[in-house]
């Protein structure tokens, strides 16, 4: 899909990964990094859960191996296609995420397969309007 074409739809949500156009780098997902515990978050959150200081947005980078996921074949909410899939995913970074997983290729996800973020028009907003949303799509050729 082209990038340059999604940077009119907004974001199911600020400040969760890097808006198009990506030109030569893929999306990267931002999420917060607290100094005084070195811990990681995602999303960010203001503040710390452990110390309760502040979290500042940190690039928690674009690839990662599938821990575990869940093909969902019920009606899905938010406009999204049916089936879905959504699993962990540890990141390159060290941290253990849930996110969505490609769509496209649900006949393809394996533990321990590689992925990488991919950011396009998925599913609807709140208000029930297209919006980019993040998600792990499999590592192909690489």
């Amino acid at each position: 899909m082209n990038q340059k074409m999604n940077s009119n739809i907004p974001p199911v949500a600020s400040g969760i990964f890097t808006l198009p156009p990506y030109d030569d780098d893929p999306p990267r997902l931002l999420g917060g990094f607290c100094k005084e515990c070195n811990r990681k978050y995602f999303p960010r959150p203001k503040y710390c859960c452990a110390c309760l200081g502040p979290v500042k947005e940190c690039d928690l980078g674009s690839d990662g191996t599938i821990y575990s996921f869940t093909v969902v074949r019920t009606k899905p909410p938010w406009g999204l296609p049916q089936p879905y899939s959504a699993g962990y995913i540890d990141l390159a970074s060290g941290l253990r995420i849930y996110c969505l997983l490609d769509p496209a290729a649900i006949d393809q996800l394996q533990i321990g397969m590689p992925v990488r973020l991919a950011v396009e028009p998925l599913g609807n907003d709140v208000n029930g309007s297209p919006c980019l949303r993040p998600f792990f799509a499999p590592l192909t050729g690489e």
